[in-house]
């Protein structure tokens, strides 16, 4: 219940994302003033956090949609599924400690 309870609310959040992403980037065509105002805004210590959050749920999103997969087009995959779940938690587990260090040494060393 976990995975699929996680997998809608990571999708809900990179949609939200994608279209605040959409729209700020249409902002360039309209005023370069006000695109650089609002990227400029972005740069912040508390954007820098939000981005690991959002990366986090990039790849959990990834990793729990081809466990999604593999349940319904394996014929094992039903009997594997929590075993799956565990493999992506430790995937995720794994990439965000790869990333999130390396991210935010650069957005705190400025």
């Amino acid at each position: 219940m976990w995975s699929w309870v996680l997998h809608r609310i990571t999708g809900v959040a990179i949609f939200f994302f994608l279209l605040v992403h959409i729209l700020d980037t249409a902002l360039v065509r309209v005023s370069p003033e006000a695109y650089n105002a609002v990227i400029g805004t972005y740069q912040t210590p508390i954007m820098g956090l939000g981005e690991v959050a959002l990366v986090g749920a990039i790849v959990f999103h990834a990793f729990n949609g081809l466990r999604i997969i593999l349940i319904d087009f394996w014929s094992k995959g039903t009997r594997y599924q929590k075993a799956m779940f565990y493999v992506v938690i430790a995937l995720w587990v794994i990439t965000m400690l790869g990333f999130t260090p390396r991210h935010l040494i650069n957005v705190f060393s400025h």
